[in-house]
């Protein structure tokens, strides 16, 4: 065995010299001019650029084989800037065909390449001539078909321009391996690239590649990852009059948020965390559409269609369907009030967001939460156009009874022009009222109609130009902080023994209505009745929204039946901050009931009387006069 290993090998040797050997001689006799200008043919065959070579060129041919130019640019027909400039391109050749004198490209590697990519109003670039050859040369029974195995790029930057869209990118330390199809159909590229100061790890795969640069149907499959967002399309694309592509598409990110920032849009305050979405993908140049989507934001899950189109303006349409909704993420940064106060938030709005994409939304779902409030089944839309959000609710179950409505915002520089029209139909009135307006004093159940205008730079503002009316029905409820039958009694049998605790307990009624005016901030009662089962109030007087205060007059009257006059009449005071107004009687009417008191009130009043009593008190007192306020208006203590 080892003889015939022996025997075996010396052949093989001898035949390995006699190849080296011609490998020498081959690089000492061969034509570098002619290797050149094959080398440069066969560039300009594959790519349709002419090589315009203004550096040294090295020629290699053992122990590499190889060309390499320096300082290259390459540029299509008719232009006058190169599309392409690379600081070094290398190729490498063949060995078999070099030894036979053939030159032929293996691999092209490209160091520190500058790609310059110019898109015109009609959809073509500088790089049309280079896409056209290729198609020519690879389609099956074309002359001189030429093709290269692999090109490699390394650290290479490509400048993206499309002056129609005002678009310009850029894409920097590129490294890119190109597996062209000189055999099979088939195209791969993978590689990274730096944008916007991510890295981007990616990949694209064409099933028919020569298809794909005829602008003919092909299996396209593509990948991009990075740390804000993922992105995977599989399926068909085209190019015929524009581009064309089918296929499912998935998008992944950890935040939205990022994602939308490193892309270049704002983001309201709020949610745009956790984003997944798949869907059925129709792509007609600038516009997509999507069927069969399945999306989640921020823990919500929702299915439907979408559209999104890129025609100079941004434009997002969507109809959705999602079993829960939680909309908290996305007002928790909001703050009608300040933290801690009872004051409105004075915070500036930020309302750049409101500007930069169109929105047409359609959601409806079985569950709905926004920070505390809980609705039921709910139908909404949302639209934002030229910087104006406008939000619809067609119905929703809304704290036990049903709400309907508009809320509109428009932006004009750093003011928020906001209009609210809302009818909530036989509704809990405790958890309306608290929710909406903080007074947590009233119960019962209604309907109430809301119809808001204002302007302003933050909560404060909008509070203090606040418009418009406002008005409830109530029935079968109460008011919390006061019992007005039981104080009336006590009061009619003693006017001046006190009132006790005038803010605990309830007042019962039976209606309620409530007509109110506002009025840059300032709130008018116009109408104010209630009516109980032995009681009735009315009230007038104004609420300052902006200080959250109420200063208001009303007449509580004892009644034995409903149509009967009242028996028994006291006015009363409102006074105070909304969640803890102060409620008490006049005290000139309590002493006006007192039959000890009224008399003396009398007295007092009238002049002579008042200098008599007076001097009567200077004698008892040796001259000492007491002060004039106290002995004019304090009121004496009946016997």
């Amino acid at each position: 065995m080892a003889q015939g290993m022996k025997r075996l090998g010396m052949p093989i040797a001898a035949f390995l010299g006699l190849a080296l050997i011609g490998l020498i001689g081959t690089s000492w006799f061969l034509n570098r001019d002619a290797l050149r200008q094959a080398v440069e043919a066969q560039i300009r065959a594959v790519t349709g650029l002419d090589l315009v070579i203004t550096g040294a060129i090295d020629v290699s041919v053992f122990p590499g084989s190889y060309v390499s130019f320096h300082d290259v640019g390459l540029k299509g027909g008719g232009t006058v800037d190169p599309a392409l400039q690379v600081d070094v391109l290398t190729a490498n050749l063949r060995l078999l065909p070099l030894l036979l004198r053939r030159f032929e490209i293996a691999d092209v590697m490209m160091l520190r390449p500058h790609i310059r990519v110019v898109r015109d109003g009609n959809g073509e670039s500088n790089w049309t001539p280079f896409v056209e050859t290729i198609a020519r040369a690879m389609k099956p029974g074309a002359e001189n078909q030429v093709s290269f195995s692999e090109i490699r790029i390394q650290d290479g930057v490509l400048n993206y321009e499309d002056p129609t869209n005002n678009v310009s990118e850029t894409l920097g330390d590129i490294d890119l391996s190109l597996a062209w199809p000189s055999i099979s159909r088939s195209f791969a590229a993978t590689g990274q690239f730096d944008w916007r100061g991510e890295r981007v790890d990616g990949s694209v795969s064409a099933s028919d590649f020569v298809a794909a640069l005829s602008g003919d149907r092909s299996g396209l499959k593509a990948r991009l990852a990075s740390a804000p967002l993922k992105l995977a399309f599989d399926g068909t694309v085209a190019n015929r009059t524009s581009l064309m592509m089918e296929g499912t598409v998935t998008i992944d990110s950890m935040s939205l948020r990022n994602a939308l920032r490193w892309m270049g849009q704002a983001t309201p305050g709020g949610g745009f965390g956790r984003f997944a979405l798949k869907a059925r993908a129709n792509v007609v140049g600038a516009s997509v559409a999507l069927t069969n989507v399945n999306v989640e934001l921020d823990g919500n899950v929702a299915e439907g269609v979408m559209t999104f189109a890129n025609n100079g303006r941004q434009t997002l349409q969507a109809t959705l369907a999602a079993g829960a909704l939680d909309f908290t993420p996305y007002i928790s940064t909001f703050r009608l009030l300040a933290s801690g106060a009872r004051d409105w938030n004075r915070q500036l709005f930020d309302l750049t967001s409101l500007s930069t994409t169109d929105l047409d939304m359609r959601l409806s779902a079985a569950k709905v939460t926004v920070g505390p409030t809980k609705l039921g089944r709910t139908a909404f839309g949302a639209n934002l156009r030229a910087g104006a959000l406008a939000l619809s609710i067609g119905e929703a179950q809304m704290y036990g009874g049903i709400a309907k409505g508009s809320f509109g915002i428009a932006r004009s520089d750093t003011v928020a022009d906001v209009k609210a029209q809302f009818q909530f139909t036989d509704v809990d009135l405790q958890a309306c009222a608290s929710e909406l307006f903080g007074i947590n004093k009233l119960s019962g159940r209604g309907n109430l109609s809301v119809s808001l205008v204002a302007s302003g730079t933050s909560p404060f503002g909008l509070a203090s130009s606040l418009d418009g009316t406002a008005t409830l029905t109530g029935r079968d409820g109460a008011i919390a902080g006061f019992n007005v039958e039981q104080l009336l009694k006590r009061l009619e049998r003693r006017p001046l023994s006190g009132g006790g605790n005038f803010r605990s307990g309830s007042t019962p009624y039976d209606t309620l209505n409530v007509a109110v005016k506002f009025n840059d901030g300032i709130a008018t009662a116009e109408d104010v009745r209630l009516e109980g089962p032995a009681t009735r109030l009315t009230l007038t007087g104004t609420a300052s929204v902006p200080t959250r205060e109420y200063d208001l007059k009303g007449v509580a009257s004892l009644t034995s039946a409903p149509n009967a006059p009242p028996g028994f009449d006291l006015p009363f005071v409102v006074q105070g901050p909304w969640d803890d107004p102060l409620v008490f009687p006049d005290p000139e009417s309590l002493i006006r009931r007192s039959p000890g008191a009224a008399p003396l009130l009398d007295a007092v009043r009238d002049r002579k009387t008042r200098d008599a009593v007076r001097s009567v008190i200077e004698r008892i007192t040796g001259g000492a006069r007491p002060a004039a306020p106290a002995a004019a208006d304090g009121p004496a203590k009946p016997n």
